[in-house]
């Protein structure tokens, strides 16, 4: 017996629903929708299934209460969608990448319950989905364990910026930037491409240069943990793009760089430090004083705006949703 199905087609998206079913007090079971999927997971059950490709046919086999989604995978193609209620919960909460847009538009008029990292992701859901699809603020769940969390204060330094091919991130123009500046230095740097970039060109072959390089540099570690929580909680410092990562190092209230180098034409949101190139000085600078004080305030001032409730409890309330729509 299921009675909360997730589904997803990432091994790195696991992280979302980790964080939830702890607090989940009903049977719950993942579906893998890939081969890369099966197996991923030593928190969450898995449905058990001969064929990934067969949706259908499995969902309608396990016969769940809800399914609950934190991708756009092949959506509105699937029977179930019409059969079961859908809920979705967002995989990331990258601002400025037109992720919204393209999950409204792949998303309506499959998903009866929306939960929306915060009130800038609501309104837009709002207005953006039917007026039959339910939509609350919730949070971000995998973020949970950052708040109030201490720096390690032994300048660490992660460097996670989004993917290439669909985020258009900072990564081709930066990732072998990064490496000069902190080559030398006395800071520990962990080195963390998106999953993409480690399997998809052209950031797969920049992948394999940094990390032949990395064996070379003794201050450099390249993060081979599958999701990034753990590598979040031991940085004192977090250099990015506008990559989902960023608001979850909001829940920190760390100082972090934002690369304005992106591939894409997008506007880079100012949500820190904000620079083309980096420098050790910089660095120094923001590990001892943490972010100028009109960043700070320019920060706060977007955090307001994306009304992300930041209290260590978004898990909870993700689960409550979920669950009550097991009734």
């Amino acid at each position: 017996m299921v009675s909360i199905l997730y589904t997803f087609d990432r091994e790195f998206m696991k992280k979302t629903f980790e964080a939830v079913d702890e607090h989940v007090d009903v049977s719950s079971a993942y579906l893998p929708l890939s081969e890369e999927t099966r197996g991923c997971s030593d928190e969450l059950r898995e449905a058990s299934v001969e064929d990934v490709d067969a949706v259908d046919e499995n969902v309608f086999e396990i016969d769940p209460d809800v399914v609950v989604r934190n991708n756009t995978f092949r959506a509105g193609e699937f029977r179930y969608e019409e059969e079961y209620p859908v809920v979705h919960v967002r995989h990331g909460a990258s601002f400025g990448r037109d992720e919204v847009k393209t999950t409204i538009s792949r998303l309506r008029g499959v998903v009866d319950t929306a939960l929306a990292p915060g009130t800038w992701w609501a309104d837009r859901y709002r207005e953006g989905f039917s007026q039959d699809t339910r939509v609350e603020v919730v949070g971000i769940p995998e973020a949970d364990r950052l708040v109030a969390s201490d720096p390690p204060r032994r300048r660490h330094v992660l460097y996670a910026p989004t993917n290439h091919n669909y985020g258009g991130g900072s990564y081709l123009d930066t990732a072998e930037h990064v490496l000069d500046v902190f080559e030398d230095s006395d800071y520990r740097l962990r080195f963390r491409p998106h999953p993409m970039d480690l399997s998809e060109e052209p950031g797969r072959s920049v992948t394999e240069r940094c990390r032949e390089r990395i064996t070379d540099l003794p201050n450099v570690v390249f993060d081979r943990h599958q999701t990034p929580t753990e590598s979040l909680l031991d940085a004192d410092i977090l250099l990015s793009d506008y990559s989902g990562i960023v608001t979850e190092w909001l829940h920190t209230d760390r100082p972090f760089v934002q690369f304005t180098s992106v591939a894409s034409e997008a506007e880079v949101p100012k949500l820190g430090y904000q620079t083309r190139r980096l420098d050790v000085e910089t660095v120094d600078d923001l590990y001892e004083n943490g972010l100028p004080e009109d960043v700070r305030r320019r920060q706060e001032s977007f955090r307001d705006e994306l009304g992300i409730p930041m209290d260590g409890r978004a898990s909870n309330r993700v689960a409550t949703e979920v669950t009550a729509c097991t009734q």
